[in-house]
């Protein structure tokens, strides 16, 4: 079996590396292609005034537009990938830099389409619909622009607006190169005085282990580097938080809340309902922190004892033993859906597996219409590993879907209703291996793995989004946001999630905030929580062999962005303006307590 780092990215065997020749052969025909849509960007700027000629016009404009968002995609996946998997090579440091300038010169060559075609009017695009059959296909297209035109602003202004998303777009940029390539964090050590390597790679397994010792200096060495940059780490979230701001103001919203929920056609309700169901359901969480002071047999509980395995003894599975379970618990899905997934990972080198030095932290799929949909992860040889390959796989296979059935101006579903297909994975694929002959053991240490990922996405993600809502909301009322005020904000979120059950360190704990890059995409954490309560909503009929389900919830992964999110959820039959999907997340995580309590007193 591999071992669970490699020293060197050209020590990784080439089939745990993602396959970057299915997008370009080298370098040298990805700085060809660059060249070449940059060049060809004058072909669009040159239908500019001229949308109203006729309907064969705007039809020429939108299909060049989209040939042009595709291969900015192309080039922009190429290069970010290599520059996340190893984001020390500067090489590819630039060219990812080259593919953002890139493509804000794309925005800012289409940034006319829009508002010509807004001028046009709803009613002289519908008679153009009906007369060119190439139109048909942007029906839903042009009902979303229509809803979206009182915040859709002049040429000039949106040309504007698409050229500052180059510079605006760095401010991401530079927090993920501090945190990822520069921070270097000293290393933890054991009860025994041992030391062990601490990088964004190595933190979980080292949050895992039996080691108490091994776990505090992992999680306070963490933090504490992170606090020493607190004041450069605050000012860079609040550029990012003044860039929607500014966003917000320049399309003429109320709020960075309501521009968020309004990109997608979101209600408002659905974002203020989980948080209040959450708040009202925190003594479930409780009741868990209780149950795990008292296995782990300690005094106090401190957050870096949230993931100690409750028992010895777990499993260590090969990515190859992973990827069988993975397509064996999605065998509900059907023949050819688990068919797909065996080859991504196993063949066609969608996954870049292990972790190696200056790969980016975390785990996540990224793609475009005309590539792989590939996965970044670190792999651990564990059942945390197991469970993040088969969210990452989910998003992949939705994309993998879309790809296949939608043109591409539907081909880019909305985050909203991706973390619904990610979650869903994990919900079939642990059913599964619960119901499996396996001993107490691997059971417990699948539960701990469930309680992990809903610690994560039903947890820290509310508490994220809170912090996030009130970050915005001192901003937009002219306030100023230090890092003591940052901090102060999630040690008092930290406080009411733990009910007490969980002491904490203000500062260090405080400064959690700041270990977290989804916050430079804004709004982005709620929807994992509205995300994994439509996936086990939705997991439920599938998983009691309802074949229409099945069929239904395909139906809504190969929608992309052709209906609303809101709309593409009912389609599968949820309905996320109501309250009911998080509440049965809430039972399904009361009845993982339950089974955990049962098989922990079985012995």
């Amino acid at each position: 079996m591999p071992g669970q780092s490699y020293s060197s990215r050209a020590d990784v065997p080439a089939r745990y590396r993602w396959n970057p020749e299915s997008i370009f052969a080298n370098p040298e025909a990805w700085k060809a292609a660059l060249d070449s849509l940059i060049a060809d960007l004058v072909k669009l700027k040159a239908l500019e005034g001229r949308l109203a000629e006729g309907s064969g016009v705007l039809a020429e404009a939108l299909a060049l537009r989209d040939q042009l968002h595709m291969r900015a995609g192309h080039v922009t996946v190429y290069a970010s990938m290599c520059h996340n998997v190893d984001t020390a090579d500067q090489a590819a440091a630039a060219m990812n830099g080259q593919a953002n300038t890139a493509y804000a010169q794309y925005l800012a060559a289409t940034a006319f389409v829009i508002p010509e075609i807004l001028s046009l009017g709803r009613q002289q695009v519908t008679v153009w619909m009906d007369e060119n059959p190439a139109l048909q296909t942007y029906k839903h297209y042009f009902d979303d622009l229509f809803r979206q035109a009182e915040h859709i602003r002049s040429s000039d202004v949106e040309e504007l607006l698409g050229m500052a998303a180059d510079p605006l777009g760095s401010i991401a940029n530079v927090y993920g190169v501090l945190v990822n390539a520069d921070m270097v964090f000293a290393p933890a050590e054991d009860s025994q005085g041992e030391k062990h390597p601490l990088t964004q790679g190595t933190l979980v397994r080292l949050l895992r282990s039996h080691d108490r010792r091994l776990r505090q200096t992992a999680w306070e060495n963490y933090h504490a580097r992170h606090l020493e940059f607190k004041n450069t780490l605050i000012n860079n979230l609040t550029a990012s938080i003044k860039k929607n701001v500014f966003a917000m103001r320049a399309r003429r919203h109320a709020s960075t809340l309501d521009m968020a929920l309004f990109d997608n056609n979101i209600p408002s309700d659905v974002f203020h309902n989980l948080m209040d169901v959450f708040r009202k359901n925190l003594p479930t969480w409780h009741r868990y922190w209780r149950l795990r002071r008292e296995v782990l047999g300690v005094d106090t509980l401190r957050p870096f004892d949230t993931w100690a395995p409750l028992l010895g003894g777990e499993p260590s599975l090969s990515y190859e033993d992973a990827v069988e379970m993975i397509c064996e618990g999605l065998v509900p899905m059907g023949e050819s859906y688990v068919a797909q997934v065996r080859k991504a990972c196993l063949e066609e080198r969608w996954v870049d597996v292990y972790p190696t030095p200056g790969k980016r932290s975390g785990a996540f799929s990224s793609g475009e219409q005309g590539t792989p949909p590939f996965i970044v992860m670190s792999w651990g040889e564990t059942i945390i590993s197991l469970s993040t390959l088969a969210h990452e796989l989910g998003h992949s296979m939705h994309s993998y879907l879309a790809w296949e059935t939608q043109p591409h101006v539907y081909s880019e579903y909305s985050i909203f209703v991706a973390e619904v297909a990610s979650n869903f994975h994990q919900a079939l694929v642990r059913a599964h291996l619960l119901e499996s002959d396996r001993d107490r053991a691997f059971k417990i240490t699948l539960i701990e793995e469930a309680m992990s990922n809903f610690y994560r996405y039903f947890f820290t993600m509310p508490l994220l989004a809170r912090f996030e809502l009130e970050t915005h909301q001192r901003i937009e009322r002219g306030q100023g946001l230090t890092a003591d005020v940052a901090i102060g904000l999630m040690a008092d979120l930290f406080e009411e999630g733990f009910g007490g059950e969980v002491a904490i360190d203000h500062d260090l704990d405080g400064m959690h905030w700041s270990t977290y890059g989804h916050l430079y995409a804004d709004y982005y954490v709620y929807q994992y929580a509205t995300g994994i309560s439509a996936a086990h909503a939705l997991a439920g009929p599938i998983l009691a062999g309802d074949s229409d389900a099945v069929d239904d919830y395909q139906s809504f992964l190969k929608a992309g962005a052709s209906l609303y999110p809101i709309d593409a959820l009912k389609l599968a039959g949820i309905d996320m303006t109501r309250p009911e999907p998080v509440e049965t997340a809430f039972a399904h995580l009361s009845g993982l307590i339950d089974q955990l309590e049962q098989l922990l007193s079985d012995h």
